[in-house]
């Protein structure tokens, strides 16, 4: 079965990130595949330095196996000073070509301000240094406050099908890219 993982930048409690997350989680699992969220406000993950060993903080490798293990991946950042955060940058600067390579992406952004590309564009430009493979569709989520009602839910019916199509999408190529049959699918 195909597994999707998903991390989003954010450490802010009722980020809207994290909620834009959950909906494409969801969205991805009502299609039949795996969905899990690694939540990197429960991880204690250091500055990444450079170096590939990190012993005084298991929790870098519970992130590289996580990952390691995944067929596809969601990212969700806020777009902070018109870029991805740190703490999703940090993270993904903790892995790299092993983890990522040959795997899908799918990418989100959130913005209290107008909807742009700004992060989006970044991220996929270290997803492509990684050997990822990014799907063409993204969400990007302007104004994000009034995106979600008080449960986490979109209120916006166009930006519920943009994510559907997003999750759409990231289960095909993943499933496309993985090897992973219509055939194979179905008798699952």
């Amino acid at each position: 079965m195909v597994k999707i993982i998903g991390m989003a930048g954010s450490l802010r409690p009722g980020s809207y990130s994290q909620q834009a997350l959950k909906v494409a989680a969801e969205r991805v699992k009502a299609l039949g595949v795996e969905a899990e969220v690694l939540d990197l406000r429960s991880l204690n993950l250091p500055f990444c330095d450079g170096g590939d060993d990190y012993p005084d903080y298991p929790d870098v490798a519970k992130l590289r196996q996580a990952v390691l293990e995944a067929d596809g991946i969601i990212l969700a950042t806020p777009e902070y000073h018109g870029s991805v955060s740190g703490v999703l940058k940090n993270a993904l600067d903790l892995m790299g070509f092993e983890q990522f390579s040959g795997k899908v992406t799918g990418l989100i952004s959130v913005l209290g301000g107008q909807s742009n590309s700004n992060a989006l564009n970044d991220m996929r430009t270290i997803m492509r240094w990684i050997h990822a493979w990014t799907i063409p569709e993204q969400v990007a989520i302007g104004q994000a406050w009034k995106a979600f009602d008080e449960n986490g839910n979109l209120v916006d019916e166009n930006l519920s099908k943009r994510f559907d199509v997003f999750a759409q999408s990231l289960v095909e190529n993943t499933r496309k890219l993985r090897g992973v049959s219509d055939r194979e699918v179905a008798t699952v």
